[in-house]
This record gives C-alpha cells, structure tokens and sequence, in this order.
C-alpha cells in the first residue's frame, strides 16, 4: 500500500528510555495493523445496536420533536424574551463551533509543525470537526424560529430581489459554518483514500462496493502518494486561518454589538483560544472512549494522551490570560453597568456557575496535568476532560445570557430562566453527535493506519558512542 518511499535525511531525537512504549518504535507487521483496525469496524453486536437505538431515539425525541414542537407553537415556548433575545441555543452553537476546532488544531497544525505523535489520533480529531460542524449548522436555522425562510441567509438573487443582510449575526455564522464544514470535510477525505482501499480489498460484499467508490481507484503508485502529500499539506496550510476565522467570526456576534461586556476588542483571540482548549480536551474524551470501546490500545497509547494533556494545560494558561485580561479592560472603562455586571458574576445568580467554570477551567488542569502519572492515567484524563467541557460550556452561558441580563437600562433588566425546550433540543444535538460518531465508527478507519505506517518505516534506534537514540527519517 505504500510504495516506495522517497528519499530520506535523517536526524536524531532524544534518548527514550523504552521504545517499547511509542507506537512509532513498535512495528508490526502491516496485516496485523490493518487487522487491527477492520476487525472493531466489523463488530456490530446486540450491544452497539443498542446503543445507536438510544442515541437515535434521543435525537428524534429531544433534538426533531421539541423543534417542530417550537415551530408549531412559535418561539415563545422558548425562555427568550426581553432582555435576554439569545439563550442556550446560541450558546450551544458557540460551544459546537469550540469543539469543531479540535480536528484543525491537532491535524493541521501539528502536521505543519511535524509532531510525530500526532499520527494514529487526527482522523479520530478530523471526524470530530465535521461531526460537531453538523450540529452547529443546525442552530442559526433553530433559532431563526421560521425555519422555512432560512434561505434568506444566502447570498444568491433570486425573483423578490432579497439578498441575506450582511449585518445579520445569522447570516456571519451561517456563512463561516458552512465554509468551515465544507472544507473540513475535505480536509477529513484525503487522507482517508488510502485506508479506504486498504479496507476495499479486505472487504466483501455491500462494504466493498462502498469502499471501492469513495476510494477512487487508489492502487498506491508513487505519483499518487506525491500528489496526495500535495494535496494534504496545501489543505493544512488552507484550513489553518479558515480555522481561526470561523471562532473569530463568531466573537464579532458579540464584539460587534454596544451590549455592555461584549463589547472587547479581546474576544477574537479569547474565543479561539477556549475553543482549541475546549477542543482538544473533547479529542482526549473521545479518544479514551474509542481505545476503549474498539480495542484501539495498540495505536492509542499513553504517549499520545500524555502530548494531549500537555497542549490542554497550556491552552489552559492562555484562556485564563485572556478571560481575566477582559475583566480588566470592563473594569477600567468605567462604566457603572460593567462593574455591576462584574459583581453579578462574583456574588449574584450567576455566581455557582462562575466558580464552577473556574473550578473546571483553571483549578483542576492546573492542580493536576503538571503530573505526569495523571496525564497517562485514562479514567482521571477522561474525568478532566469532560469537566473542561462543563466549563466552558458555562463559560458560554454566562457570556451570552448571563450578560444580556444587564444592560444601561436598569428598568429593562430581566432574568434567564431556560426552558425544557431549549435544555432538551441542547440535548438532542449532544445525541446527534455521539450517534454519528458511533456510526461513522463503523465504516471510517478511525486510525489513519497508512499514516503510522509511514511514520513506522522512518523512525529507527541507533547507537551514538554509549547512548541509543531514536533516529527520524524525514521525507524530502
């Protein structure tokens, strides 16, 4: 399936005391890999099926049937109203967008900057980028309430000379979603095409066929691997500021507007920066679920979880700079409402979920992911993990409701209270992605095997004087 590769420069990494333990320096033989990975992706027993039973049902129930409960009765069943006009669905979609950054950052990124671990774990990240996508697309149709108009959204003439109002924060997201989705998506194909043939020709039957068609006659000739290591890194290098341009799009929903504690110059980089840190701890989740659920431990191995919690702990530090850097900016604007809205964080109604973000975001990744033992400890790795994801969950919670709370009009303040509609369709989209996740598990190789393959046959040990050190062949 490889070929032949090209030629090859080495230089030398630093000593590792068990090669035994990085998955770049324990070859197996290539059927076994790809054994490894097909026979998880043809187990559907009694118990999968009963999973995809629950997930579906919660995703028709909670996400399509309380959506066209709404859509019958209007947007009133929903707890917006005067002052508070987005709630738990813009927030839900921000922290969709959050989560979708994880495939970019741990892909394209760390493929640019040539981190090594990065792959038996960026089709698993990739997967979650589209996936996510998928839900967050849904909310600017949600909350327009008629959704049959929503192709007043798009930019295209038609009869009634209507065209989308570019002013419209709907519109902004609408827009960068569906650019980022589509991009992604291809971004996530490419590098799939080898381990689709390799599937192709393990297959029979209905799978073959599939496979056969999405892999587009792949046979693994030199000129194919040149063109598609082109085609990969021209799509790294293009997917990187589409990335940062969707969360900062979405920071500018807020930026934009005069609402007090909005208004920030800050937010770009704030909202891109707890959406990669959001992200990549959703990668770690998902991955420690996915070793676990197909037998994975071969290629996902503590090393990898290990580079992961690290990249957490650090984004951990630059969210908390930026989080604490806007509070200082509203503060010494000024204005008497910003030091209201302050207060009504610390000591008002929002202050149980303002100490439980900080508890989340800050105090456990930094009490904990400076250790080692934790950050290869899969159950304390994965509990971390999903509390960063409650935290900023909240994080949004707070910014978009809980701000709008309080305004320059005190006699037109109100309170948030969220309704079941708004809590269960939140819970339907959190189903849809677990749904298509389990799904997609079963028919996309989640480990790019041919990519560790590569990395395999370029990775060696040798010994320097009395050292042993692990020696990297880079492709030219």
């Amino acid at each position: 399936m490889l070929g032949e590769l090209p030629k090859l420069r080495n230089f030398v990494w630093p000593h590792e005391d068990d090669p035994k333990e990085r998955l770049l320096l324990d070859p197996i033989p290539q059927d076994e890999m790809n054994r490894k990975m097909l026979t998880p992706m043809m187990k559907t027993g009694p118990g999968f099926w009963l999973i995809v039973a629950i997930l579906a049902t919660i995703v028709v129930v909670c996400l399509f049937g309380y959506w066209l409960y709404m859509i019958r009765w209007g947007m009133g069943v929903a707890g917006i109203r005067r002052p508070v006009g987005w709630g738990v669905f813009i927030a839900t979609m921000v922290f969709w967008i959050g989560i979708s950054h994880s495939g970019t950052f741990v892909s394209a990124i760390l493929r640019v900057f040539n981190a090594e671990y990065r792959r038996p774990i960026t089709r698993a990240a990739e997967l979650m980028t589209s996936f996510s996508l998928a839900c967050a697309v849904l909310f600017p149709m949600i909350h327009l309430g008629r959704m049959w108009v929503v192709y007043f959204m798009i930019p295209m003439p038609n009869q009634r000379n209507l065209w989308a109002n570019f002013q419209s924060p709907l519109a902004w997201d609408l827009i960068a979603i569906t650019t980022y989705l589509i991009g992604s998506t291809l971004y996530v194909y490419l590098p799939m095409i080898p381990d689709l043939a390799m599937a192709r020709d393990r297959t029979t039957g209905w799978r073959h066929v599939l496979y056969k068609l999405l892999s587009w006659g792949w046979r693994g000739l030199e000129y194919e691997w040149h063109y598609l290591h082109k085609a990969i890194n021209l799509f790294a290098f293009a997917i990187i500021p589409v990335m940062f341009s969707v969360h900062t799009i979405v920071s500018w929903d807020f930026a934009m507007a005069q609402q007090i504690g909005w208004h920030s110059s800050i937010f770009g980089p704030y909202f891109v920066t707890g959406a990669i840190f959001s992200g990549v701890s959703a990668v770690i989740a998902v991955l420690l679920v996915v070793r676990k659920a197909m037998g994975l431990q071969y290629f996902l191995r503590k090393e990898h979880f290990d580079a992961l919690a690290k990249l957490v702990l650090i984004f951990s530090f630059a969210w908390t700079y930026f989080f604490f850097n806007d509070y200082l900016v509203e503060w010494y604007g000024g204005e008497w409402v910003g030091h209201q809205l302050l207060a009504l964080q610390a000591r008002g109604p929002l202050a149980p979920l303002w100490y439980a973000m900080l508890f989340f975001n800050i105090v456990v990744p930094w009490l904990t992911l400076w250790n080692k033992r934790i950050r290869q400890s899969p159950i304390a790795l994965f509990l971390i993990a999903i509390g960063i994801q409650i935290g900023m969950y909240l994080e949004r919670i707070i910014i978009i409701p809980g701000f709008l709370q309080r305004n320059r009009l005190p006699f037109d303040w109100g309170v948030y209270n969220p309704q079941p509609v708004e809590i269960s369709i939140a819970i339907g989209t959190l189903a849809l992605f677990c749904l298509l996740y389990v799904v997609g598990s079963r028919f996309i190789p989640l480990i790019p095997v041919w990519e560790v393959l590569e990395g395999q046959l370029s990775h060696s040990r040798r010994r320097i004087g009395k050292t042993v050190v692990t020696s990297v062949a880079e492709l030219e």
